[in-house]
């Protein structure tokens, strides 16, 4: 007789494949994969962070206890690739699991999603004004619930001090962002000048320490054209940290102080302007709008001496200021073909105050010879190639 084929083969062999699945969903930890995402993104391996926060929301799922936090942190993600409809879709989302940012930040809750919406909102103007409202509504509420707290934990008295601080500067953050937006999408609002005072208001009362609230009230001065005033402001933002080192964490973003610039230059503070496009571009060299920026505070501070020359004891002088104009914006020229700089119009109004400046100077001369003391941008980077080349060959002779 044949051998008959075990009946229980197949449900064994199916045992076998359940257990194996099972010991494999156990032994992961989504929370410990959210961590390690969170890792690599602060390292700069986007990409491999994106499959790791995939994977773990796969195991999470839509409802379990880390949902809000994995969807939070895929959409971080995807800002960082750039995929903006992906990330505004993972934030929408994380909204539905906690739509009034009451989970614990672990787990998802706070503030973040609502900002990140106003940012990416589509439509923009009122749609993004609610998505801030709702962000700076979970900012309050935290703020309120760490001052509650302050009496019942004395010993971390200085901790919980550190976190409102940091809510506040937050909230004021927020309320100045709902600024622009009235400034720009909503300024046909007819309300629109009164809701800026009551956000700048609040936003100074808030963080007062933060420069970027004292920024925001000069652009509203500025627009009311209450220039005294907007120069109040500006100098006020600029006690607070041009005397600190540029690692400072109270020194305001780059771009931040790139907008700051413009303002003063609007305001007619050039020498301010110069100060602090000179610190900018320690930080970055390849900054176009910078060197552009330098070399129009430049172009029009030596106007403004060429101007008063006549009562000047250095009547010359708005040459010399206009010669380094010219250097910066030439400079802002070759940046700009290196990096193919996208802004036309820069472009353009940099060659425009060179051609005025040689209208009047002529061209370069002996007072000029340190037009070079910048080094071609592409030059730069041959001469590191070369520098390294050297160094091989040197190591290959040793």
């Amino acid at each position: 007789m044949a051998p008959t084929k075990p009946k229980n083969k197949s449900k064994k062999s199916k045992d076998r494949a359940r257990l194996k699945v099972a010991s494999s969903q156990t032994s992961i930890n989504p929370k410990e994969l959210l961590d390690r995402a969170t890792t690599l993104l602060e390292e700069g391996d986007i990409e491999t962070a994106a499959k790791v926060a995939r994977t773990a929301y796969e195991h999470i799922g839509e409802n379990g206890r880390h949902a809000g936090a994995a969807l939070t942190l895929l959409g971080q993600i995807h800002v960082e690739l750039g995929d903006i409809d992906a990330a505004r879709n993972y934030y929408a989302a994380a909204v539905k699991v906690d739509e009034d940012g009451s989970l614990p930040e672990e787990l998802g809750g706070g503030p973040e999603k609502f900002l990140w919406l106003a940012q990416l909102s589509e439509e923009g103007g009122h749609d993004s004004v609610a998505w801030f409202e709702r962000g700076a509504t979970v900012l309050r509420a935290q703020i309120q619930s760490l001052m509650d707290s302050l009496e019942q934990r004395p010993l971390s008295r200085g901790q919980v001090e550190a976190a409102i601080a940091d809510k506040r500067r937050r909230l004021a953050e927020t309320l100045c962002a709902v600024v622009e937006v009235y400034m720009t999408d909503l300024s046909w609002e007819d309300d629109a000048e009164q809701r800026c005072e009551a956000l700048i208001t609040e936003a100074t009362m808030i963080a007062p320490e933060w420069p970027e609230t004292w920024q925001t009230v000069a652009n509203v001065r500025i627009s009311q054209e209450r220039t005294e005033e907007a120069r109040e402001a500006l100098r006020r933002s600029l006690g607070l940290w041009t005397h600190l080192p540029p690692e400072d964490p109270g020194v305001p973003p780059f771009p931040s102080r790139v907008s700051l610039v413009r303002l003063l230059i609007e305001v007619d503070m050039e020498e301010e302007a110069l100060e602090v496009t000179e610190r900018l571009i320690a930080e970055d060299d390849l900054s176009v709008e910078v060197w552009y920026l330098g070399g129009y505070a430049r172009y029009r501070l030596g106007e403004k001496e060429r101007e008063a020359s006549g009562q000047a004891s250095e009547p010359e002088a708005w040459k010399d200021t206009w010669r380094s104009s010219r250097k910066w914006l030439r400079q802002c020229l070759k940046v700009f073909e290196a990096e193919e700089y996208e802004d036309e119009r820069l472009g353009e109004h940099a060659k425009e105050l060179i051609a005025s400046i040689i209208g009047e100077l002529g061209e370069e001369g002996e007072d000029d010879d340190d037009e070079d003391d910048w080094e071609d941008v592409d030059d730069e980077g041959e001469d590191e190639e070369e520098a390294d080349a050297d160094h091989e060959d040197t190591e290959m002779a040793s």
